[in-house]
């Protein structure tokens, strides 16, 4: 039986036994199979021979898989349980503040020990390249939630990291370095000096703010030149989506817990992918199955719209084009988009599961100004007390703009993943007018 807690503002009481045993693979539930990744060199369907170079073999064998249901191994669930169930907030406030009749949910992914989402993720990786005798990981980090989350993880299970962080986020969010150099990992800001990539792009342009594409590449050269060395990624592949959504399958059932039988309508925020889909794809699977109509939108910002402006084509991952070929929605692996505070948003490309189910119509796109997602959190703010992140507050401006709208009551979830105290300098520059 899985204890969920609905109304909470904490974390639940740490507790493996209320955490989710298995986490859920949309993939097995889709009439129409999503498209395979290629191999870059043959173009041919990547295998696990393929993959080993960069990734544990316990991930290769999710990215490939196609089974619903996954087993979620009890090390990871332990600590899971440090800080799970996270709560599923009702915003009445917020419901007042915008006149809506809507009933609006949010399920807050900040009361983890990083403050967002990407730790639910980061802890399954370490783990399982903890079982094949990594001792090295490396990894790319936009705002820095997911590489202060992989440093978390590896600390817990006794692996060095090194982390290339786009350069913009270096400079604008030095908190989240600082929370990685705590827990231990290393961090240079992308692009460097130390790889070829990076002194490439550097060549090019050596102003550039960065990209999470090219701190990709930064980190893959690393990480396959050292045999005891293996890369992560923290958004966009199959497997990244899989442990995110242990989120949305609390989140199914915590709202029924509330009294609600569905979902009308879902808000999460889209850079990569991973915090959308993992909120989504469980609400997703009521519909698959016939149990309710739930929408989802994708919030995604303007300077980075791969959804609402970038084509759905095969695309490398990275600007170097290291990486296998994903089919995806996407601006181009050299797109190299403005910097925004929304760090972690600012990826070219899409999740490729994500992505297909867009195609297939369970998911749409909606672009958000920087301005805007501003604007929203602060209201936000004012009224429920949590401070959001940037990228989630992309979310909460597109939920408030349609519940504004609304004339008849509807139940409006939206995925808040992660606070916004480490970004504070960025509500600073809104609140004074320089924010563009």
């Amino acid at each position: 039986m899985i204890t969920l807690h609905s109304t909470t503002r904490g974390p639940a009481v740490p507790d493996a036994q209320s955490i989710p045993t298995h986490w859920y693979n949309i993939a097995g539930d889709l009439d129409v199979a999503p498209p395979p990744h290629l191999h870059p060199g043959t173009r041919e369907p990547v295998t696990a021979d393929d993959l080993a170079p960069l990734f544990a073999s316990g991930l290769i064998e999710q990215e490939l898989s196609t089974e619903t249901d996954i087993a979620i191994p009890e090390p990871v669930r332990e600590a899971y349980a440090s800080y799970r169930t996270t709560p599923l907030i009702r915003a009445r406030s917020f419901e007042k503040a915008l006149g809506t009749p809507a009933r609006i949910y949010v399920k807050y992914e900040g009361v983890s020990p990083v403050g967002s989402h990407k730790v639910n993720s980061a802890v399954a990786q370490a783990y399982y390249n903890s079982l094949d005798g990594v001792t090295r990981l490396t990894t790319e980090t936009g705002a820095g939630q997911w590489g202060s989350a992989l440093a978390f993880a590896c600390a817990r299970f006794g692996i060095d990291l090194e982390v290339w962080q786009v350069r913009a986020s270096y400079d604008a969010k030095p908190y989240r370095r600082f929370l990685i150099e705590t827990y231990g990992g290393t961090v240079h800001a992308s692009p460097s000096e130390l790889t070829e990539a990076g002194r490439a792009v550097l060549a090019r342009d050596p102003g550039t703010p960065g990209s999470l594409g090219i701190a990709v590449s930064e980190a893959v050269e690393v990480a396959v030149k050292d045999p005891l060395a293996r890369y992560t990624l923290g958004s966009v592949l199959n497997h990244v989506v899989l442990h995110q959504t242990v989120i949305g399958l609390e989140a199914v059932e915590q709202l029924r817990a509330a009294g609600e039988d569905n979902a009308d309508i879902v808000f999460g925020c889209a850079g990569g992918g991973s915090n959308l889909a993992g909120l989504a794809f469980p609400f997703i699977r009521e519909v698959l199955h016939d149990r309710a109509k739930t929408r989802v939108v994708a919030a995604e910002p303007t300077a980075c719209p791969s959804i609402t402006q970038g084509r759905y084509r095969y695309d490398h991952g990275d600007i170097a084009g290291l990486t296998p070929l994903l089919k995806m929605h996407t601006l181009g692996q050299d797109f190299i988009p403005d910097p925004i505070h929304a760090g972690g948003l600012r990826y070219h490309g899409m999740a490729p599961l994500l992505s297909h189910t867009v195609e297939l119509g369970y998911v749409e796109g909606r672009a958000v100004r920087q301005t805007d997602a501003f604007a929203a959190a602060v209201e936000f703010a004012r009224n429920e007390g949590i401070v959001p992140a940037p990228e989630a507050s992309h979310a909460i401006a597109a939920a408030a703009e349609y519940a504004r709208g609304l004339t008849e009551p509807e139940v409006i979830v939206i995925g808040l993943s992660g606070h916004g105290q480490l970004d504070l300098p960025a509500y600073d520059a809104y609140l004074s007018g320089k924010l563009v």
